[in-house]
């Protein structure tokens, strides 16, 4: 398969709260907008928001739905983690180092963005984990 751009399309029950998280708080390039909608660049790939009349239901933990990047290095891992902190976004789950010491170590945290939408974003020490490493079974959290 050749190398597109990846498009994820998410409820939003404000525009204006989801236009400052993602552009302001995490600094997404802003796309279209229309009444009902919100077009975000993010890491290269395209995400809309739609607007929806309910607020979405929170989700009992961060599974089974949640969305976000892989950074390639620590150093942008950790700088989108002080940003996140700096611009008073909301954390799910505080930065930590998931698997240590393991082939399928990681560095993560969550976000949630003011839909109830949740966001992961982490940085694996061994970039073979990212979809190799298959004789690891764990796949996220116990639970």
């Amino acid at each position: 398969m050749s190398h597109g751009i990846f498009h994820l399309a998410f409820p939003v029950h404000d525009l204006t709260a989801a236009k400052r998280f993602y552009v302001d708080g995490l600094g997404c390039v802003l796309g279209r907008e229309s009444s009902k909608a919100i077009t975000l660049g993010l890491a290269g790939h395209q995400l809309v928001g739609h607007l929806t009349t309910d607020r979405p239901a929170p989700q009992p933990g961060i599974y089974p739905r949640h969305f976000g990047l892989i950074l390639r290095t620590q150093a942008e891992w950790q700088a989108l983690a002080d940003r996140a902190k700096a611009n008073g976004l909301t954390f799910y789950q505080q930065p930590r180092v998931r698997f240590a010491g393991t082939r399928i170590e990681h560095r993560t945290f969550f976000l949630e963005d003011p839909s109830r939408n949740l966001l992961e974003f982490k940085h694996y020490t061994h970039e073979s984990a990212i979809f190799g490493e298959r004789d690891f079974s764990d796949v996220g959290d116990a639970g």
